[in-house]
């Protein structure tokens, strides 16, 4: 699906720079939180929720952010290192994560506590990053950190995972004509979603900052779950819910890091960049990691 949005875009009229924005914004505003929802609403709440994971993925989320604040000291040119540290730690699990745990277990499950743990921190860190790391010198302040504040509090991902735990809590029922037209829309996140990845990957700016952005993407696919995947392991996690932890580990770097870096003064060819060589490499070394886990029995 990425592959025919990819050429989509790039043979055709049809898929262009604008649309494929719309399609993306459509699938991250509507589409992914409805299918997020309809998973958690029909799911048994005690059986979906684990605090533990939440807990650890936040923990581990916070951690590759300060390991990439780290190695981003060792770049030369400073304006280069907000974009660095953004699309080393933040992933497409969301997206991409979403996608992968419905072709491998017929729903999202466990996904939804790691987007949990994850997801805010993400956003709020990135907005930190890019704006006390900006090329003119910003600096927060009350209204950007307010407005950060409320970017997490109203994310539609965010809160359909919130209503969809609350509707699986309460046992609400759904009207026959609510659960057709949420399944409905809910099967129309995945295709969509993938099909305006393909059409965002732009191979002509990844020669731009090459060397940053393979080193990140490095750290993005490989590093994290190194690091990371033995202690899920130990703390006794298997299957789905080991599943969802490697995407957030090793999903590819997400597109959303290139509009933010853009629309807070950075240049973006690393994120694009980052973007690109992730979201193709990741067709590889994703591949490998369920492999592994495979022969292990883990999965």
């Amino acid at each position: 699906m990425m592959v025919l949005g990819f050429l989509l875009h790039e043979k055709t009229p049809l898929l262009n720079d604008s649309f494929a924005g719309y399609l993306n914004t459509f699938v991250f505003q509507i589409a992914l939180p409805t299918q997020l929802f309809k998973n958690l609403s029909e799911s048994d709440f005690y059986t979906v929720w684990d605090g533990g994971v939440v807990v650890f993925c936040f923990a581990v989320s916070l951690l590759s952010i300060l390991l990439m604040f780290g190695v981003s000291q060792m770049l030369r040119d400073r304006s280069q290192r907000a974009e660095f540290i953004q699309a080393g730690y933040r992933g497409s699990q969301a997206l991409l994560g979403t996608a992968i745990m419905q072709n491998m277990y017929g729903e999202a499950g466990p996904l939804a506590l790691v987007l949990i743990g994850a997801v805010p921190l993400y956003n709020v860190a990135a907005v930190v990053i890019l704006t006390l790391m900006a090329p003119d010198g910003g600096h927060l302040d009350r209204k950007t950190l307010g407005k950060t504040v409320r970017g997490v509090a109203t994310n539609p991902i965010i809160l359909s995972i919130a209503i969809g735990l609350l509707w699986s809590l309460f046992k609400i029922p759904q009207p026959v004509i609510m659960q057709r037209a949420v399944s409905s829309l809910a099967a129309t996140a995945t295709p969509l979603g993938l099909l305006a990845l393909g059409a965002s990957i732009d191979p002509k700016k990844a020669a731009g900052c090459w060397k940053p952005a393979v080193v990140s993407s490095i750290f993005k696919l490989f590093v994290f779950a190194v690091l990371f995947l033995p202690l899920a392991v130990w703390l006794g996690w298997r299957g789905e819910v080991l599943t969802a932890v490697l995407l957030m580990l090793s999903s590819p770097t997400t597109v959303s890091c290139f509009s933010m870096a853009r629309s807070m003064g950075h240049e973006g060819t690393i994120s694009s960049s980052a973007v690109m060589l992730t979201t193709v490499c990741s067709a590889f070394s994703f591949t490998g990691w369920l492999y592994l886990l495979k022969t292990f029995a883990l999965i």
